[in-house]
This record gives structure tokens, sequence and C-alpha cells, in this order.
């Protein structure tokens, strides 16, 4: 079985169990292509530690979760050293915190202090973390998926720009229609009735056979290789930029987005667009990116890297419909 048939096989079993969230199944799919971080955001109950743990499940990786709390200490999330005795005589060992893990869940970062959040920042760029003057690697497989809740701010640390320019994509998840709704009513009503359920017996040699095995994390590493053969055409290329300096000197396409950007995206957020539409373009089968695979995306790597002013929050303007009015005032040359 080849990587991409894999990969899709990924996708469809994660859909399954995460219902009327199309667009977030195809973000973490397309963020783990990327080797990238992820922060979903969205309301409480929209299935985002869901998503996440549904993932984790299908691929054969080590899974943590960190419920980030305003008590929680660095050394919680990266490990400490610990004094042992062996053979009567004292020596630090270091035990790996919950970081060292290949999918990291960071549940409800912006509930965690500066200090803890920082601590985060090595690990998500560097992929290493330094424990008393001693750095440890990350395993080769590595990505850290924060969640934050967009309306309870009391009590919370909200995230910096320079952490937030390290997720590769900011994912915005809403409501399901009413059809999902339905559904998810019955898929969880099916999963409650499973664990009430009386235990089953063993099941043969035949049926174990046909049980589903989770993906292989080498699917991942083989798709990764293609994807970095994925040709962008200059004129793509071209495009990517124009759109990221569009938002820095936004003076150029129009007095609206003079008002509405203060900041505009770093070079990150290139690097961003071009990762995840090549990633996009490897999903749907091609060899080559088209202006299309860069317009999905964009939403999800930019919004999060712009700083908007007074003036947008004064006219109701959000940093997904900034990005929009950027897509529609960009040609591609």
């Amino acid at each position: 079985m080849g990587s991409r048939q894999q990969i899709t096989q990924l996708q469809e079993r994660i859909a399954r169990s995460i219902i009327g969230q199309e667009h977030v199944v195809s973000r973490l799919v397309i963020g783990l292509l990327a080797n990238g971080n992820l922060l979903l955001e969205g309301l409480p109950g929209l299935a985002k530690t869901r998503a996440v743990k549904s993932l984790a499940s299908s691929l054969a990786v080590d899974f943590s979760r960190i419920q980030f709390t305003p008590d929680l200490l660095p050394a919680d999330v990266t490990g400490t050293e610990v004094m042992h005795t062996e053979a009567g005589a004292p020596q630090f060992r270091f035990e790996p915190g919950p970081i060292f893990a290949n999918i990291v869940l960071a549940d409800e970062i912006n509930r965690a202090p500066a200090k803890v959040q920082a601590a985060l920042l090595e690990a998500m760029e560097e992929r290493q973390v330094t424990v008393a003057g001693t750095t440890h690697k990350m395993p080769d497989l590595f990505m850290v998926m924060a969640t934050q809740n967009p309306v309870e701010q009391e009590g919370t640390y909200p995230l910096p720009e320079a952490q937030m320019d390290r997720f590769l994509m900011h994912v915005y998840i809403d409501y399901p229609d009413e059809a999902a709704e339905g559904q998810i009513i019955r898929l969880v009503r099916g999963e409650e009735q499973t664990r009430v359920a009386p235990a089953a017996p063993e099941p043969s040699l035949h049926q174990k056979v046909s049980v589903e095995q989770p993906v292989p994390q080498q699917a991942v590493f083989d798709a990764r290789a293609e994807i970095a053969e994925i040709t962008v055409s200059d004129v793509i290329e071209r495009y990517m930029v124009d759109l990221v300096f569009a938002s820095r000197y936004p003076e150029r396409y129009g007095a609206d987005l003079k008002r509405w950007i203060q900041v505009g995206a770093s070079p990150r957020g290139a690097l961003a667009l071009d990762r995840c539409a090549r990633a996009r373009a490897w999903m749907d089968g091609r060899d080559h990116v088209l202006p299309d695979d860069v317009r999905d995306v964009a939403p999800d790597c930019l919004c999060h890297r712009l700083m908007l002013s007074y003036e947008a929050s004064a006219d109701g303007i959000s940093a997904s419909a900034v990005v929009d009015q950027l897509l529609q005032q960009v040609a591609v040359a």
C-alpha cells in the first residue's frame, strides 16, 4: 500500500470519528504532512480534543495530553532532573516530561502562565528541550496540537505574537450543521452502547487480521519525502510572496486594508503557505501547486500572523475577513 493510500485511509478514519468537521480533519492531516504545529480554537464541545485523539489513535504513535492550568510549572511539561541512588552513590537522572511524545495535545494552552508557554517554544520550533544544561532531542515524528477557547478569557494568559507565529496553522472550529448534529448524537449513542455491552468473546485469528491497524509512521515520512518534490512554479511562488507583502504594505491594495492591518505576516507566513499548499496538492494527487491550493490554506496560515488595528475592531472586522480581502485584491501574476 502506497503512502498516499495510507494517508487517505488515515483521513477517512478521523472523519468517521469527527462528524461535520471536514475542514478540521483536512487541516490535521495537512499539518502532519507539513511537519508543523497546530492551534485549534473553538467553543467548548466542538471536538477539539477528540479530533487530536482520533488522529493519534489512527497512527502508530505515542500520544500525550497536557492539561494546561495556572499552577503548571515548566518542569511539568519538559521533565526534570531527579536524584537516584545506585550502589550507594547519588546521581541525577533526567526524567522526561509529557512533551516527549510523537503527538502532544496542549489542552487549553492559554490557561498556563508565560513561563510554561515559553517552555513549549523550544520544543515546538527547535524540536529539542534543554534541562540543566543538557539538550534532549524530540522524536523524529513530533507535533504539538494546542487548543484554546475564544470566549473564556478570565484567568487566562493570551499567547504572545511570538508564540502564535510558531504555529503552522491556526484552525477555527465552528458549529456543525443540522444533519451533522444528528449524526453526532447517533455516533456517541453507539459508542455508549458499545461500552456498556457485555464483553465479547476472544476473536478468532481470522477476525484479528481484519481489525484496522494504525497507520505506520513510515507512511508519514514517505509522504513528506514525496511532498518535498512537489513543483512550485515561479508564478505560484510570486503569488505567495505577493500575499504576504500585501499584508505588510496594505496601502498598496486599498484604504480599508491600510486602516485594518497594523502588522503584517512574518516570513514564517510565506513558509507556511508553501508547505501547506504543497501538502494539499499532494493530497489531491497532483505533482504541482495550483493557485487554489494557496487560497485554500491562506486563512489558516495567515490569520494568526496579522495584528489588526483598533479601527478593524471598531468596524467589526476579523482577521479572516482581512485575509479574504487580501485574496480578492492580490492577483496571480
